[in-house]
């Protein structure tokens, strides 16, 4: 039996990852504040910040995996905000909980941010040098649960995830913001869009995060595709998709001083647990068009 707890499954990247983990045979449970229509799923209804709760639900469930993905995540402010804090310490709980309940296998959801962004990120050789509280909050984690997990017998991942769009993308971000724009006639103001990033469609991060979790591969791992891509390339090619040229308005906005290349090294989760995306570019974009399309999305997107 692979019985699997998930926190953070209403969110962007966990309402796609349930369907995943359920294609690969695990029994799902997810606990959080809200639930979802979700088919396959056992919602238990809980606020994991809340401290003795968590470990309430962990021993009601009995997991023998555990994917952690919820954290703090408005938009524009979780990069300095306090509830960080609270998430470090609320993660520990959570993990404790689950190897007194005998859980076996562990995943937790980290970031690039983690990385030092100011030169060529990132290789083996970049080092963690986080530039915000939530990056720091996020790495100092790693290193608690790497420890904590060699004295608990845990086999443990950290999956560092990059850049992401798709379906039920915040529309404040970047491409949900354009595709929506693309929908309604709207324009958007952007940079130069020199800036280098690695993007990969949800569908294809949920797969990642749900094979990493079925495998026996331990350590940190990079999540992205792999793939350099400057900001502009991706935004003309979804404006090709959409059959119009005038919505990203690059160079109306000055340019940030922020990093000018930051893309996965892929090779462990390509060699060691033997995962490739299976959504190219433009088939991303293309389905992230036609969810905005629709009109429940759009209403959704305006509050």
């Amino acid at each position: 039996m692979k019985r699997v707890l998930v926190t953070g499954a209403t969110g962007f990247v966990g309402r796609h990852v349930v369907p995943a983990l359920a294609e690969r045979g695990f029994e799902v449970h997810a606990a959080g504040r809200t639930t979802l229509p979700l088919e396959g799923v056992a919602w238990h209804p809980v606020d994991l910040l809340d401290g003795p709760s968590p470990a309430e639900v962990v021993r009601a469930v009995e997991p023998t995996h555990l994917l952690h993905l919820a954290w703090y995540a408005e938009h524009g402010r979780f990069w300095e905000a306090p509830e960080n804090l609270d998430w470090v310490a609320a993660s520990m709980r959570l993990l404790r909980a689950f190897a007194d309940a005998g859980g076996r296998r562990l995943v937790v959801a980290g970031t690039c941010a983690e990385y030092d962004w100011s030169d060529d990120c990132c290789t083996p050789s970049t080092p963690l040098r986080p530039a915000t509280l939530y990056g720091t909050c996020k790495n100092s984690l790693r290193q608690i649960v790497g420890a904590y997990a060699a004295t608990a017998g845990l086999s443990t991942a950290w999956g560092r995830i990059f850049f992401t769009f798709g379906p039920g993308e915040p529309s404040e971000r970047l491409i949900a913001s354009v595709a929506r724009a693309l929908v309604t006639g709207a324009s958007v103001a952007c940079t130069t869009g020199t800036q280098v990033r690695d993007f990969l469609y949800v569908e294809d991060l949920a797969d990642a995060l749900a094979a990493l979790l079925e495998s026996d591969v331990e350590g940190t791992l990079d999540l992205g595709s792999g793939e350099p891509r400057t900001l502009r390339e991706i935004l003309e090619r979804l404006e090709l998709l959409a059959g119009r040229r005038d919505v990203a308005r690059f160079g109306q906005l000055p340019q940030r001083a922020e990093a000018a290349r930051i893309v996965a090294d892929v090779g462990r989760l390509r060699d060691e647990v033997r995962w490739q995306p299976r959504h190219g570019l433009d088939e991303g974009l293309a389905r992230t068009l036609a969810w905005w399309s629709t009109d429940s999305h759009l209403e959704a997107g305006s509050r």
